[in-house]
Order: structure tokens, then C-alpha cells, then sequence
């Protein structure tokens, strides 16, 4: 076991020592707090940041001349969300299909009446259905996924809102579809990896598809309304670009971002939270194409020999990871690549005393902790940024599973973290 830097390892509690210091905060839990305002109700995803979060770091760090909020791994847009509602253009990005479906029907404007018409129009049909032969959707093991009668009712679903003609209210329709084939297929849905549940239990599976559509649009229909209410400024752009690669300047410029709210992923797709997978059947049954390899285009989805970080506690985790479990190693190293260059490609874009808050875990391998949480400071404080605070909070409500396999094998599983770091850098002249 590797022994840690006596720095590394100090909590701060007293006042006198919180600027630029680690300390815990029970504040930032937020137990009992309403996580589903607003469009906030919108879907499930796998470690969701709460609309708590985003809505205090903008209160403590948001001032009258800023603008502009970016999120570069924006998910299902929770800080786009909390931006729009202080009145920030809001840009995020993200490379899953499914989350910048949600993330973009989260913050876009809509005509609500025409919305609620939909839904009523839908119930008309489902009153009245005709036999039609609906084109079966191009899904890898349709039928191990789903049961024949929830395709049957998916396709009457799909076909309906396919007959949308404005766009917007097109996607509004498809969030909570997407939501309800995740609930009526045979996948576990207590897993973000794609699980089929027990055979004793398929025979008597017989969810009802149409009315949980019906009860998901209309609980979607309430929160935008909510939002709506609250709403100061409908601006938002959401792109698929990679952050790890570049952040095209035609997009953002440099030095244009007032702030940076967001919550990168653990680690990678394959052994922490599985995005893609969560997502397969949504983007399949939406025609995305190759939804199966998504994780792999995702943080660390593409392993090399392993390099120095620069950062010395974390390249000696790996250095002794890599002993027993080089291949384990190699994804570390490749995560941590690529989050490093998404840092120095957040770093540019952001202005002078412009303010980046990144809500870090630091998930065990090999039952040792990595330290992204100063990991990430180091990279922030190497492209011209200086560490403000870093707020321990406790996850209570994240959605996550108790439980993951880092080894992908049946059985093998340890415990996910239950802490986030809430790191808070400003960039320097």
C-alpha cells in the first residue's frame, strides 16, 4: 500500500483555514432535498450531480457580469439547467445521443399547450388502436430484450411521436419513451450495465407500456412548467464534441466562459459507470448507429502504454496497480490522460478570473483511492488557475449502485464511494 503524503491526507475544519483548503462540509449534502424540480424530473441517468450543487456554487460564485456557464461533460444538463434559471447562456457538451436528447429538452423552449394536445391526442389513439404492421426497430437481441408485447405497444409509441412534425416537441415526446423502454425491457434495472433479470422471473414481467409513457409525459409536462414559471433566459447550445480532443473555436472561443459547472465521470465507461450501456437500448430504438461502442469512444474508452501524469502520488498508484493488474493499470493511466487534456482544454476557453468547479469522486482500485480530486487541481493550478476551496460532501442520494465490478466478472464487485469532492479553481491574469 502506497503511503500517501501527510498533505495529501489533512482535512481542514476551522474557518480561519478554508481558502484554498480540503474540508468537509455537511451543508452540501442536501439530505432530504427535492432532487426532481423543474425539468430536473426528466429521466434517470447513472451519477447524476444534484440541482442542489450546481444551484450553490452558483450562489456563492456567480456575479452580475457573468454570462456564459459551459459544462464539458454536460450529461443530462443538470448545471444547464441551474444556469438557465439565474439567467446564464448555457453550453454544454456531451457524446452520449441520449443524454444531450434529455439535457436539450431540459432547457428548450416548448409550447407547452401543444405538448398537453399531443397527450391527449395520444390517448384518443390508444382508445381506438388499429391493426398496423409497424417496421421492427433495428435492435441487437430485440427479443431477448423485450417481450413481444412491449414492442408491440414501443412501436405504437414511436410511431406516434415519428408523425411530430416540430422537432422540439418531437424530443419533448421521446424523453420519457426512452424512459419507459428502459422500464418495460428485460434488462435489471437496478444495473447501469445491460443485465437481463433472472428467467423465473420473465414469465410473469407484464408492465404497462402505454400507461407508463402517458404517466412519465404528463410528470415531464408538470416540471417544464415549473421551469418555465422560473426560467429567466431560454439560451443554450448542446454539442457532441469531445473536450479530450479539442473545443472547437468556431463553438466557444477562448477566453469566453465565465464559469464551468460539472461532474466528469468516475473513471471509465468499461469498469465504473457504464454510460454507454445504460444507454444502448434508448439510442438503439432512437437509430443511433454503433450505440454499442459508445463507452469506448468515451473518457479512457481507448487504452495506451501507460506515461506519466506528472502528477507523483498518482503515477506511483499506477506504477504499483500495474504489478499485478497491468491491463487495469493501462485504463487508469487512459482515463487520466484524457481528463488532463480535457482540463487544458477547458483552461483556455475560460476568462480571466473566470471560476471552474469540477464535483469529483475518487473511486478504489486494487482497494487503493485515487486522488482526482488533486489530480484535478494539480492540472487546473498547471494552466494558470488557482485552488479556491475543495468541499467534501457526502452522497446521499447520488444515482449510483451500492456496489460495482471493476473486473467486469460476475460476483466480483467492491463498494462505490461515498464521498464527492467539490473542487473550486479561478484562473489567474
Amino acid at each position: 500500500m502506497i503511503k500517501m503524503p501527510s498533505s495529501y491526507d489533512i482535512i481542514y475544519f476551522s474557518e480561519a483555514n478554508k481558502m484554498g483548503k480540503k474540508y468537509v462540509d455537511n451543508y452540501w449534502d442536501f439530505i432530504g432535498a427535492d432532487t426532481k424540480e423543474y425539468t430536473h424530473s426528466f429521466h434517470i441517468y447513472p451519477a447524476m450531480m444534484i440541482p442542489q450543487v450546481a444551484r450553490e456554487i452558483l450562489s456563492r460564485y456567480k456575479n452580475n457580469d457573468m454570462k456564459i456557464l459551459f459544462d464539458p461533460y454536460c450529461g443530462t444538463g443538470t448545471s444547464l439547467v441551474e444556469g438557465s434559471l439565474v439567467g446564464l447562456k448555457c453550453i454544454g457538451t456531451d457524446l452520449n445521443p441520449l443524454a444531450r436528447l434529455i439535457s436539450k429538452s431540459k432547457v428548450t423552449k416548448v409550447n407547452i399547450n401543444n405538448i398537453i394536445k399531443l397527450l391527449n391526442n395520444f390517448e384518443k389513439l390508444t382508445k381506438n388502436k388499429n391493426i398496423k404492421v409497424y417496421q421492427r426497430p433495428n435492435i441487437n437481441n430485440l427479443d431477448f430484450w423485450f417481450k413481444e408485447k412491449q414492442i408491440v405497444d414501443l412501436m405504437f409509441i414511436k410511431d406516434f411521436i415519428d408523425s411530430i412534425d416540430n422537432q422540439d416537441e418531437k424530443d419533448f415526446l421521446l424523453v420519457p419513451f426512452s424512459e419507459t423502454l428502459r422500464e418495460v425491457s428485460l434488462t435489471r434495472n437496478g444495473e447501469f450495465k445491460l443485465y437481463r433479470i433472472p428467467k423465473e422471473k420473465i414469465n410473469n414481467w407484464n408492465p404497462n407500456t402505454i400507461k407508463l409513457f402517458t404517466e412519465k409525459l404528463m410528470r415531464n409536462i408538470n416540471g417544464y412548467k415549473e421551469f418555465e414559471k422560473k426560467n429567466k433566459l431560454f439560451n443554450h447550445e448542446v454539442y457532441n464534441f469531445n473536450s479530450s480532443e479539442e473545443i472547437p473555436n468556431e463553438l466557444i472561443q477562448e477566453n469566453s466562459v465565465d464559469i464551468v459547472i460539472t461532474s466528469p465521470p468516475y473513471g471509465d465507461s468499461g469498469t465504473t459507470v457504464a454510460y454507454g450501456q445504460f444507454s444502448t437500448l434508448s439510442n438503439e430504438w432512437l437509430g443511433i448507429e454503433d450505440a454499442r461502442k459508445l463507452d469506448k469512444k468515451l473518457m479512457g474508452g481507448k487504452t495506451t502504454d501507460i506515461q506519466e501524469t506528472g502528477f507523483k502520488v498518482l503515477d506511483d498508484i499506477i506504477q504499483q496497480i500495474a504489478v499485478e493488474k497491468p491491463k487495469r493499470a493501462k485504463e487508469i493511466w487512459s482515463f487520466y490522460r484524457d481528463y488532463k487534456k480535457s482540463i487544458e482544454n477547458v483552461s483556455k476557453i475560460v476568462k480571466n478570473h473566470g471560476i471552474c468547479a469540477y464535483v469529483v469522486g475518487n473511486r478504489r482500485v486494487s482497494n487503493i483511492e485515487l486522488p482526482t480530486d488533486e489530480f484535478t487541481r494539480y492540472v487546473f493550478e498547471n494552466n494558470g488557475f488557482k485552488h479556491v476551496e475543495t468541499i467534501i460532501r457526502n452522497i446521499p442520494n447520488k444515482r449510483q449502485p451500492k456496489k460495482t465490478s471493476p473486473t467486469n466478472k460476475t460476483g466480483n464487485t467492491v463498494s462505490t464511494m461515498t464521498n464527492e469532492y467539490i473542487v473550486i479553481m479561478k484562473k489567474e491574469d
